[in-house]
C-alpha cells in the first residue's frame, strides 16, 4: 500500500471497512465481486443436475461457503479467534462453535 493511496490495495475504505456489497475476488483472473462468482457457481452446480431434484441446497450452499470462509479469515487472522470473529461481525463463542462443526479446530 503506498503512503498516497488511502484506501489500500484492497480498496477498502480507511478504518478498514468494506461493505459486503463491493467484495471482490482479489485474483488476476477476475474483478468481479464475490456475489457474482457465487451466483455463477450456483448456476453451474444447478446446470449439472440434469432435470433432478434437490433438497435442502440452501444449507448445502451455506456448509460449502462457510468453512471455507471460517477457514481463510482464521488463517488471515493468523489464527487470533477473537480478532476473526471480529472481522465476521460474530462473538468468539460462536467463531468456536463453527469451527468446530467443520472440524477447524
Amino acid at each position: 500500500m503506498s503512503s498516497s493511496d488511502p484506501t489500500g490495495s484492497s480498496g477498502a475504505p480507511e478504518g478498514g471497512r468494506t461493505p459486503a456489497s463491493h467484495l471482490e475476488v482479489p485474483d488476476n483472473r477476475s474483478s468481479e465481486p464475490l456475489r457474482a462468482c457465487v451466483k455463477v457457481s450456483v448456476e453451474n452446480y444447478l446446470h449439472h443436475l440434469d432435470g433432478h431434484d434437490v433438497s435442502e441446497f440452501f444449507a448445502l450452499v451455506m456448509t460449502e461457503v462457510e468453512a471455507p470462509l471460517l477457514e481463510a479469515v482464521l488463517a488471515h487472522a493468523n489464527g487470533n479467534q477473537s480478532r476473526a470473529a471480529a472481522m465476521l461481525g460474530i462473538n468468539r463463542a460462536t467463531l468456536r462453535k463453527k469451527l468446530k462443526r467443520y472440524n477447524l479446530i
